[in-house]
């Protein structure tokens, strides 16, 4: 290595290398290039140019200086041993902290990056130059500001959404940018409390932020280098924190101001979208009851029980005897323990029935069967259980189903470990909506059903207060509808002779997929058995009356009549299977679209009451005569396709302009563009299913449609579906008219209008694919 002689005479004039020993100096300067620069060359760019070497001036001229919005600021020369880039190297990431341009031709010496860091690593003097050097200069507050700046641009820069802006606009809000340090455990915004006054991008630390429903997180995450938050609660709930935002190590924060954030988002539409796109991705994993009932008090009372895990609340002290134990035995063993259930266990120790003090009830005492038989003879089997994680809620619809008080409760192994009754809910809850169930089965006459059925928007109201997703909701006015349809039939066979025939009560529509609302009319019809010869006459007016004695008490009682007169009293819709049988095959092999808007709804059927094996049989014939007609999905499709989400081209609602519905538009028919998707798959693919929700859940099994298209359709769905609930329920006890479906955008918050335009946005795209599938056209 050879000894640079002139390079060392310099650098021993100059601090700090003057206080190296004389032979590390000479290695250092044997380290050194000597390059000649003309006269206006950049050498470096502040905030841009990452500082590979330092520069030592042999010669000429060099002008030093900040950037600010086209200004040049702190201006310096440097001359004859002035030195650039160790600062920036040491002290600012190696990023130019001031630009450096030749104004006389020069000539410098240039030493590596890694030499010059080795030198600070073994000389603290050599070092402490530099960092003190940088801290007088520091407090110079415009240098300060300017070396701040520097720093934001650099660190903006490398994240998105800045990233999608050019330099000059992020030089110019640099300025604007301020430094808030918090220590660790610190809630900087309390959701839903605190106001949000900027951007917060996390510039070193980590913070969490989620979401706090009854003392618990929920979608909590953590928020490292160059992530943010507020921008979606500025834009889209009105400044207020839509999560909590807590520090979890001590933290600094760069704060855009609330002020130049919104000027960046009016004059960048890429910025803007950003968070907004985010928006509606991370809103689409939301609760959606608790958007709908974020303002509404926390309830203590009883009504917070429904979403409890059923393990809970739960018996585990159950009461359990062998299958040989005779009833006696076992009904004394119930007394003593003053228990209404007791387990039986079979001889693999598994439970295989329940015996209940309604089973003495009704098999013993009123039928007289010996007391000496065995339990087996009369327990209930197989027991009917609910997994131990399942709501409250959810166990209570199970028992509100299947017409029973006792339901057990299972572990993972699937075991039965507890037993949940309906005495434990009615105890806890006074207008329990299994008190509706029960008072409904008990009622004389249509006029007290029609008014225990009045109770129900209140119900709806204080389960919606209480955080019930939209499908319990949904199975819930579903059951009660199912409960006053059995009540009805009841009554009006009371009064006639009997059947003359099997028969189905078959109900379709919205009942049909077990999606009713407050707001509803009758879809319903009878199926029966084919009559003997001669006896279609006869038979078909037995039904025909039965029809009209039904449809007119569901009227009475709350149901009203269909306007399209899609009612068992119909004598069109009150027809033997045959010929139920012959017009689903009409409209599968010969029905035009335009015929098939008419006959949808028959897609989505069940049975309401009687033997629901002739709905199986005309479900198995439809899924026969379906294949390989694909004219029919053709059809079905574009009908399908006729539903579009009220959207316009500039991503505003299209709502109605004129009558009593002006600025709304219908949330139902928002909807309908995914309960018809649900309906065309779920029939080319031979599910017998009727229900939207659990159409896609087993399209998503079978790997029909994408887990992430499922989840997108399902949670936005729920979403809709929430709201429709929420107008009805305020239409009738707050504004005392008929419920409606139609939504006023404008009453809605920020964030509910832009989660309902994420949506219509994705139910497009869906609507897209399912045209290019079935009709080849996008």
């Amino acid at each position: 290595m050879v000894m640079n002689q002139e390079a060392v005479d310099l650098l021993s004039k100059i601090e700090p290398f003057a206080l190296l020993p004389g032979d590390v100096l000479g290695a250092v300067a044997a380290q050194l290039a000597l390059m000649t620069f003309p006269g206006g060359t950049v050498l470096a760019e502040q905030g841009r140019t990452t500082m590979d070497q330092i520069y030592i001036v042999r010669s000429g001229r060099l002008d030093l200086f900040f950037e600010s919005r086209g200004e040049k600021a702190l201006r310096s020369a440097l001359d004859a041993g002035g030195i650039f880039g160790g600062i920036s190297i040491l002290m600012n990431a190696g990023l130019a902290i001031r630009s450096l341009t030749v104004t006389d031709d020069a000539a410098l010496y240039v030493l590596p990056k890694t030499v010059f860091l080795e030198l600070c690593q073994r000389f603290s003097d050599f070092r402490s130059h530099f960092v003190s050097a940088f801290n007088r200069r520091m407090q110079d507050e415009s240098y300060g500001a300017a070396i701040a700046a520097s720093q934001v641009v650099y660190f903006l820069s490398r994240i998105v959404p800045f990233s999608f802006l050019d330099e000059e606009e992020v030089k110019a809000i640099a300025p604007l940018v301020t430094a808030v340090h918090q220590p660790k455990d610190t809630v900087v915004f309390l959701q839903g409390e605190s106001r949000v006054d900027g951007l917060y991008i996390v510039q070193k630390g980590a913070a969490e932020r989620y979401f706090e429903d009854r003392q618990r997180k929920t979608l909590h995450s953590i928020l490292g280098e160059g992530e943010m938050f507020g921008g979606i609660s500025m834009l889209v709930n009105d400044l207020m924190a839509v999560r909590t935002l807590r520090t979890i190590e001590d933290t600094t924060f760069y704060k855009l101001p609330q002020s130049a954030f919104f000027d960046l988002c009016r004059r960048h539409e890429a910025f803007s979208e950003y968070f907004t796109d985010t928006f509606g991705k991370r809103m689409l994993d939301r609760t959606y009851a608790a958007v709908i009932a974020k303002n509404a008090p926390t309830r203590a009372d009883a009504l917070s029980l429904f979403n409890q895990p059923v393990r809970e609340v739960c018996s585990r002290d159950l009461l359990i005897c062998n299958a040989d134990v005779s009833i006696q035995k076992a009904a004394g063993l119930m007394s003593r323990r003053r228990c209404s259930s007791i387990f039986v266990r079979g001889g693999a120790g598994n439970i295989i029935g329940i015996l209940t003090d309604n089973d003495l009830r009704k098999k013993v005492i009123t039928e007289g069967l010996p007391i000496e038989k065995s339990v087996t003879e009369i327990m209930s089997a197989p027991v009917m259980t609910v997994p131990d994680h399942a709501l409250v809620f959810e166990a209570l619809m199970a028992m509100m189903q299947q017409g029973i008080k006792h339901i057990g409760v299972t572990d993972a192994r699937q075991q039965v470990v507890g037993v949940v009754t309906s005495q434990d809910v009615l105890g806890a809850q006074g207008q329990s909506p299994l008190f509706l169930i029960r008072d409904i089965a008990a009622a004389p006459g249509v006029e007290k059903i029609g008014q225990l059925h009045a109770r129900l928007p209140q119900l709806v109201q204080n389960l919606i207060r209480a955080g019930t997703p939209a499908k319990q909701l949904n199975q819930f006015i579903t059951t009660v509808s199912d409960s006053v349809l059995r009540k009805v039939i009841e009554l009006a066979l009371k009064d006639m002779e009997p059947p003359p025939v099997r028969f189905v009560f078959m109900i379709m529509g919205s009942e049909g997929r077990h999606e009713q609302t407050l707001k509803t009319d009758q879809d319903n019809a009878i199926v029966y058995d084919d009559p003997a010869a001669g006896a279609a006459g006869a038979v078909h007016a037995y039904f025909l009356k039965l029809g009209d004695r039904v449809c007119t008490n569901l009227d009475r009682c709350g149901y009203r009549f269909c306007d399209a007169n899609v009612m068992a009293r119909n004598p069109q819709l009150c027809q033997p299977l045959s010929v139920w049988k012959r017009r689903f095959s009409d409209w599968i092999h010969t029905a035009e679209a335009e015929e098939l808007l008419y006959s949808s709804i028959f897609f989505d059927f069940r049975g309401g009451y009687g033997q629901t094996i002739l709905i199986e049989q005309l479900r198995d014939y439809l899924a026969e005569a379906l294949v390989g007609w694909s004219g029919f999905f053709r059809h079905l499709t574009q009908n399908a396709l006729l539903h579009k989400p009220p959207l316009g081209f500039f991503r505003n609602f299209v709502v109605e302009s004129k009558g009593e519905h002006r600025n709304k538009f219908d949330i139902k028919r928002a909807m309908l563009p995914i309960v018809d998707y649900a309906r065309v798959y779920a029939l080319k693919h031979g599910l017998s299913e009727t229900n939207t929700l659990d159409r896609l859940h087993l399209l998503k099994q079978k790997e029909i449609i994408a887990a992430k298209d499922y989840n997108e359709i399902e949670q936005g769905y729920s979403f809709m579906m929430q709201l429709r609930f929420a107008r009805q329920v305020r239409a009738i006890l707050e504004e005392g008219i008929p419920p409606d479906n139609y939504i006023n955008p404008k009453e809605l918050s920020g964030l509910e209008q832009r989660l309902l335009k994420e949506i219509f946005i994705r139910i497009g795209n869906l609507q897209t694919g399912m045209s290019f599938e079935f009709t080849g056209e996008p």
